[in-house]
């Protein structure tokens, strides 16, 4: 089995860039030999040519043009390029003037015959020399002046033909240096690709994978760092939902957990009372001659069990109203102090405070948005359970402060408070921390419940600490009046 080695992407992009530049600089380098050749070429055919036309214009203006040649002959040895020309002219057949080694008659029609066109650079050989030359033939207008013109092709010609090397060298140090730079553009973008590519795998395989590529600062890092960020964000959505998830989850099933807690409690609340009013009931059926004074025990017992269950029910009523019709409850302007006052004259009038003193300040100005029948059930509610548990000789309600929108308020006592473990279950229904005591005292064990839904549905709070001097505290606002 062939394993095929993926070629990377750097060198999938690098090399057509080096082709393209390469053959780029030969087709350049081509063009240019042949073309400059070729007009270097010219440029020794048109001195040559210009040496003939100039002979023969001045023979056809009947000048001397002896002395043209010459001033030729002299002007072309001194450069290095023409200083091997041969020129010879002949006038009817006879030499009259030779620049360089005469050019023989019989030799150039030996040329003719071969059919060598003016300046040709065909191989031919001359007889005495072997040597490759540029060869003119000029003739005038009567046909009795002919000029014979040749070159050889010396290491001066045969250089300017074939031109500098300069430019060539110039040509290949420019590819050298673009294949450099292609090479580090290809790296430097495919090391981009390199690193998207596997920020792709790792994104779609592993759902724990955190990105921390280094990315180049140019469009190509930018538009990484674009998806990165995407990745990231989309990341942090599937982690907020299932948050979000798993947090309605667990609200879900602690709403079932208390309904059903709920249930229990109130079924239990519900069946020692109704279970002591029937025993109490079937003991008198059963017992008809009974003496009056034990009667009388049995019906005032029987009697105090249906009043407890009479509360725990208006109780339940207020909590769910509380709870479920909290936007239906009409609120008003109201003065708290007049509320406060009028509670503490029910109880010095009906001794609810037992051996307890209720103490109050708060100014006759203090005007709230409220309820005044679930108002005054909250200092009915604070007063009584202070009266129940605390086992003090004193509680207080004071305005503590105030700020725009609320006045806020403190509720104590000066007995023994509470376990600090128990403080965050005092607003749970039912909850009571001496069961068996509280049950004696009376209570229902919605009292609190039902102070923390009704300052919650008047816009409040309210939190619950042991004070350091003793006792327990509670702190609870409520919303002023414009």
């Amino acid at each position: 089995m062939v394993l095929k080695r993926r070629i990377s992407f750097q060198w999938r992009l690098f090399l057509p860039l080096v082709a393209i530049i390469w053959l780029l600089v030969i087709s350049i380098g081509v063009w240019s030999y042949y073309n400059g050749r070729k007009h270097r070429i010219e440029q020794i055919r048109s001195q040559i040519d210009l040496v003939s036309a100039r002979i023969l214009s001045a023979y056809e203006e009947d000048f001397d043009p002896v002395s043209f040649l010459r001033f030729v002959q002299m002007y072309y040895l001194k450069n290095p390029l023409y200083d091997q020309i041969r020129v010879s002219m002949y006038y009817d057949g006879k030499l009259l003037y030779a620049v360089g080694d005469e050019v023989k008659l019989s030799d150039l029609e030996t040329l003719n015959s071969k059919g060598i066109t003016s300046l040709s650079l065909e191989n031919t050989r001359d007889r005495r020399g072997n040597t490759n030359f540029y060869y003119e033939v000029a003739r005038s207008g009567d046909r009795r002046l002919i000029v014979y013109s040749v070159l050889p092709l010396d290491d001066d010609v045969r250089a300017m033909v074939r031109g500098s090397y300069s430019f060539y060298i110039f040509l290949l140090v420019m590819a050298g240096v673009a294949t450099l730079m292609a090479f580090l553009m290809s790296r430097k973008l495919g090391h981009d690709i390199k690193l998207l590519r596997n920020f792709a795998l790792r994104a779609g395989s592993d759902p724990t994978f955190v990105p921390s590529m280094a990315f180049s600062h140019d469009e190509m890092g930018d538009i990484s760092r674009q998806l990165v960020r995407l990745f990231d964000e989309r990341n942090t959505a599937i982690l907020k939902i299932k948050r979000e998830h798993q947090v309605a989850l667990h609200a879900i099933e602690d709403k079932v957990r208390l309904k059903r807690e709920l249930t229990n409690n109130v079924n239990h609340e519900l069946k020692t009372p109704i279970g002591v009013i029937k025993g109490y009931i079937d003991t008198l059926r059963d017992n008809p001659d009974m003496d009056p004074a034990s009667r009388e025990h049995f019906l005032t017992k029987a009697s105090e069990h249906v009043e407890r269950l009479v509360t725990l029910v208006n109780d339940l009523s207020s909590i769910t109203r509380l709870e479920f019709g909290a936007k239906m409850i009409n609120v008003e302007p109201l003065n708290f102090h007049e509320i406060v006052f009028r509670c503490a004259g029910d109880y010095e009038a009906t001794g609810v405070l037992r051996d307890m003193v209720f103490n109050y300040d708060v100014p006759v100005t203090c005007r709230i948005i409220g309820n005044e029948g679930l108002l005054t059930g909250v200092i009915n509610n604070l007063v009584k359970n202070a009266v129940h548990y605390s086992h003090g000789t004193e509680c207080n309600l004071i305005l503590t402060g105030q700020d725009d929108t609320f006045y806020h308020f403190a509720f104590y006592d000066n007995g023994q408070g509470v376990k600090e473990s128990s403080l965050e279950h005092l607003f749970e229904r039912f909850f009571r921390e001496d069961t068996g005591r509280s049950r004696k005292a009376g209570g229902t064990g919605l009292g609190l419940p039902i102070v923390l839904s009704t300052i919650e549905a008047l816009g409040g709070t309210i939190v619950a600490s042991n004070r350091d001097g003793g006792g327990l505290l509670f702190r609870f606002t409520l919303r002023k009046a414009k």
